[in-house]
């Protein structure tokens, strides 16, 4: 299954746990309840999933993690908060950099319309070279 596939699947999931739980709660509700979604879909899906830092050539084990990854193939990064900031697209972009994967969800579940709080970010050649 392409990343394009599983995030149509994922954006579904999202719809479907905004309808059910709706605004307000800590990202960790959102998490464990789209984690449940998505593994009724079929998916292999990692909660919290370890994140290491490659630097120098020299693995570190710094602590970061992912919030959900998909299938090992698209991560995402689950928010509830009054607005998402340029620095939580560039966490996603961060990530994917590291975990070497092409698509990144970034949602804020904090918000009256969840069709207008779902990104998708793409790690792009531009992003590449920066890197």
């Amino acid at each position: 299954m392409s990343e394009n596939e599983i995030s149509y699947a994922i954006r579904g999931a999202i719809f479907t746990v905004y309808n059910r739980l709706g605004p307000g709660l800590l990202e960790s509700a959102y998490e464990t309840a789209l984690k449940y979604e998505l593994k009724k879909l079929g998916f292999d899906v990692r909660k919290q999933a370890p994140l290491p830092m490659v630097y120098d050539e020299v693995k570190l084990e710094i602590g970061y993690r992912v919030d959900l990854v998909v299938n090992h193939k698209v991560i995402i990064e689950i928010k509830s908060c009054d607005g998402l900031e340029d620095l939580h697209h560039k966490h996603v972009l961060t990530y994917l950099r590291l975990s070497n994967m092409k698509l990144g969800i970034l949602v804020n579940f904090n918000t009256a319309n969840i069709s207008t709080s779902i990104y998708r970010k793409v790690l792009g050649l531009q992003d590449a070279i920066r890197a």
